[in-house]
């Protein structure tokens, strides 16, 4: 990053800027001038990053449960049933059954973390520490979701979810903290 902070001259973007404020040339500059203010703050990025991260896997297990209903020809819905065969095919079967599983436990598991790490970042915590929940979060849940699909054997799944809902009691524990004063 290069900085100027010495003249009070038109900006070489147009702008003008008041003296001692910092000019930042390059990237960054690029990048402050596309992102609003919320995105400055570098744990609500870190946040953001790891939220998405989790949101694209939750829609690929949804494509993954989809596929096996295809392949194993078992459709929650009649008329699903009806266009892929008949209404025999309307029916359950225990590997849909699975997929759904762990669908809804992503669901059961990542909302919260959505709500928890977001409020969070708010509270201003050191970037590494927060970085360090999220990614600790983010590998539990996948590990997860691969001992759920890939029906790994016990106890990794419930390893990786306890390992998963560290970050989540620590963030709410600092959040209760950081609002006890106001209730």
């Amino acid at each position: 990053m290069q900085e100027f902070s010495s003249c009070s001259c038109l900006c070489p973007s147009g702008l003008s800027r008041s003296p001692g404020s910092p000019l930042v040339l390059g990237a960054e500059a690029n990048q402050a001038t596309r992102f609003p203010k919320m995105m400055e703050n570098k744990v609500f990025l870190s946040f953001t990053f790891y939220s998405t991260i989790l949101i694209l896997k939750m829609y690929a297990v949804a494509i993954i449960t989809g596929q096996v209903r295809l392949r194993k020809k078992a459709f929650a819905n009649p008329e699903d049933a009806l266009r892929n065969g008949g209404l025999q095919f309307y029916r359950e079967d225990p590997d849909v059954e699975r997929c759904r599983r762990a669908h809804r436990n992503d669901m059961e598991n990542i909302f919260p973390f959505l709500f928890l790490g977001a409020i969070y970042s708010l509270l201003d915590p050191s970037p590494t520490v927060a970085r360090i929940h999220f990614l600790i979060f983010c590998v539990g849940r996948i590990i997860h979701t691969i001992a759920y699909l890939l029906q790994l054997r016990a106890p990794t799944r419930s390893v990786a979810y306890s390992v998963a809902q560290l970050p989540c009691f620590s963030m709410a524990l600092q959040i209760l903290l950081a609002t006890t004063p106001y209730w």
